[in-house]
This record gives structure tokens, sequence and C-alpha cells, in this order.
């Protein structure tokens, strides 16, 4: 059996452009790590890096992705304040990804800190589910734990319509939090 060879520097940061452009899924610094030979603190360093060169890239609860910035398909954007109790969470973003919704963040304004931004980049019920398993399993906090419930998130999807659907489910919920 022969030992893999680290991929060094330059090369490696090339290899993990090259990976992310090319994979529609996010891939885990621990994958990335893998498939280089190197340790995921190292991987973590070479995004940072590659971050800024200002490469597109962002680290998901699934893991890190390669923004392409033309699909070719318009996507419609919005910023949206809702407030809910922790437990609500899942509710929350089922109710937006079955409305065929991305939710791409979570927003809050800190006391301290100011705006605090967390990428989520959830579309669908199965990436909905594995949020919550890392954040069970992590014992990780939600942010909007720090604001009372109050957060923002900034969603798109494919159309008009669509986003509006979505907001009058929340509506509906008593999750959204209008002017």
């Amino acid at each position: 059996m022969t030992e893999q060879k680290k991929i060094l520097g330059e090369q490696r940061r090339n290899l993990i452009l090259q990976q992310l452009k090319e994979s529609p899924v996010p891939i885990t610094g621990s994958e990335l790590a893998t498939r280089t030979n190197v340790s995921r603190q190292v991987i973590v360093g070479d995004i940072t890096l590659l971050k800024a060169k200002n490469e597109p890239i962002i680290a998901t609860s699934q893991g890190y992705m390669y923004l392409i910035q033309n699909t070719g398909v318009p996507l419609f954007q919005r910023t949206i304040a809702c407030c809910h109790r922790p437990e609500e969470t899942e509710k929350e973003l089922y109710l937006l990804v079955d409305h065929g919704v991305t939710v791409k963040d979570v927003r809050i304004e800190h006391a301290v800190y100011g705006d605090l931004i967390a990428s989520i980049m959830v579309s669908n019920r199965q990436e909905v589910k594995q949020f919550m398993e890392n954040i069970h399993k992590t014992k990780a906090s939600f942010l909007s734990e720090l604001t009372d419930g109050i957060h923002l998130h900034t969603i798109s999807a494919a159309s008009e319509k669509t986003l509006d659907k979505a907001l009058a489910a929340l509506k509906a919920e008593g999750f959204l939090m209008e002017a």
C-alpha cells in the first residue's frame, strides 16, 4: 500500500477551486482534506486565501459551495424579517422550501457585534433536515436566540409569485414580521 502524497499550496487551492466549481452540492472541509491529504484546518486556511482573492465561495451547514454567478435562470430575491421561537425554526424552513424558495442566510443585529450573518443555503427538505441535524449534533444555538427570535433571511426563488406565496404562508403561521 502506498501512502498518498500531500498536494501542496497553490496546486491544492487550484484543485479545491476546480472541485467546488464542478460540484452541484456542497463539499465538506473534511472531504476536501481527504482528497488532498491534508488536515481540515489547512483547508480552512485555503478557503480563506481563496476568498481573499474574491472567489465567491461560501461556507454552508452542508459544506463549501462555489456561487455560480450566472445560471441563465432569473432569480428573484428578498430580505424578510421573521420572529419565532427556536423550536419553530425547522417548521419555518420547511414552509419556505416547500414553496420552492431557497433560504440563503440568516442575519441578526447584535447589540455589540452589529450585523451577524450565517449562510444556510437550503432549498429542499433534505437540506433542511441535514441543517437541523447539524445544529442538534453540535449543540449550536440559533442566531435568533440572541435577539428573542427576531431575524432576517435572504430568500430567493424563480419568480416573484413563488416568493409572494411563501410570504403569505409565513404570515399565516405568524412567523413574518411586517412594518
